[in-house]
């Protein structure tokens, strides 16, 4: 038992060395590449040193560490194990009597605390860090967004449903408002304006030039006027939506998101319910890799550590272009969100387990 655990300790002490390692190099080549992008962005709008390095930088590094977590903990698996074949170590520990399954332990205990590394990252420490990130790029690096849409159509709350043919979010106005109330399938209440103009003092709205109809049963009732100031149960903030603003939500505000965007019968809801499914599935996809890797590369073959290595590039570039894919065909397509976010997890996991069974023993 001594023994294993030498083995054991040893080969996670590889694992984490290589992935920190791997993953330290490419931060600091990507913020080179970041800062030299947005470095005229910084000198022109006077982004302060001290923030660009403890407000911007500081918050930048766990949102892409977790980007490239899966692809360079397959790349750590490949390249250490590869040495270790190469350097026959792993015929050395087989033929001690350590069985191939239970030289797989090490390497699923650091899968595992990795994945829940990420998991941590993804649901609690990112979306903060993002939400300050946001901020300073919002104010020294890109202009602030514009609302463009038109034909806006919200349910505000069960049974109201709002229109708008325009807003312009530079004014606060909308152009041809309508309020409608629906009880059991019928319209009594329906309100039209020709426009509305949310007052960032009061908030409120001020509806101009209006007409309501109230129906109850047969009865009718019209009631004319030109201005009238109420509260309704929205903002502006409500249809002027940053898509980017779904990093800021942690796990628990982004499902309360989803909730309200399908009572608003929002056309951006799959993009929520994907990247809800996506921080559950992508951790996972870490034990996937490794698994893959390690049936990869415990062959000594000729060609050695390179061969291994590109072969493993490929298959975890193929990861991440099929994950895209499937993610669009989700947003863009007929594909449920959770199928989008777990097959390729699904599919590599098939054939990692296949990889296992054809592996070395």
């Amino acid at each position: 038992m001594k023994k294993i655990k030498i083995v054991d300790l040893y080969i996670i002490r590889k694992f984490l060395g290589t992935f920190f390692f791997a993953i330290t190099l490419i931060m600091l080549i990507v913020i080179v590449f970041d800062l030299s992008e947005k470095i005229d962005d910084f000198i022109e709008n006077q982004a302060p040193l001290d923030e660009i390095i403890f407000v911007y930088y500081v918050n930048f590094i766990p949102y892409f560490i977790n980007l490239f977590s899966p692809l360079f903990t397959f790349i750590a698996v490949i390249f250490f194990t590869s040495r270790l074949a190469s350097n026959t170590e792993i015929i050395s520990i087989l033929s001690a009597g350590i069985s191939f399954r239970r030289l797989l332990v090490p390497y699923i205990i650091s899968a595992v605390l990795l994945s829940m590394f990420s998991i941590y990252l993804s649901n609690v420490l990112i979306p903060r860090a993002n939400e300050t990130r946001l901020d300073f790029e919002n104010t020294y690096v890109r202009s602030p967004s514009r609302f463009r849409e038109r034909n806006i159509h919200m349910q505000i709350k069960p049974g109201e449903f709002i229109y708008l043919e325009s807003f312009n979010d530079r004014t606060n106005r909308g152009q041809r408002f309508s309020l409608e109330k629906i009880k059991d399938g019928q319209l009594y209440y329906k309100l039209k304006a020709n426009t509305v103009t949310w007052d960032t003092i009061e908030k409120q709205w001020q509806i101009q030039n209006y007409h309501i109809r109230e129906i109850n049963g047969i009865n009718e009732k019209l009631t004319f006027g030109d201005r009238k100031d109420t509260v309704l149960n929205f903002t502006p903030d409500n249809f002027i939506q940053n898509l980017r603003e779904i990093e800021t939500l942690n796990f628990r505000e982004l499902q309360d998101q989803i909730d309200m965007e399908k009572l608003k019968g929002s056309e951006h809801i799959k993009y929520y319910q994907v990247e809800k499914h996506r921080r559950i599935a992508f951790p996972f996809a870490t034990l996937i890799l490794t698994l893959i890797g390690v049936s990869l590369s415990c062959r000594k073959v000729r060609g050695g550590i390179g061969l291994h290595l590109g072969a493993g590039i490929t298959l975890s570039f193929a990861f991440i272009l099929f994950m895209q894919v499937s993610s669009t065909f989700a947003t863009n397509g007929n594909l449920t969100p959770a199928l989008a976010a777990w097959v390729p997890n699904i599919l590599f996991g098939i054939l990692g387990i296949y990889l296992l069974k054809t592996a070395p023993k």
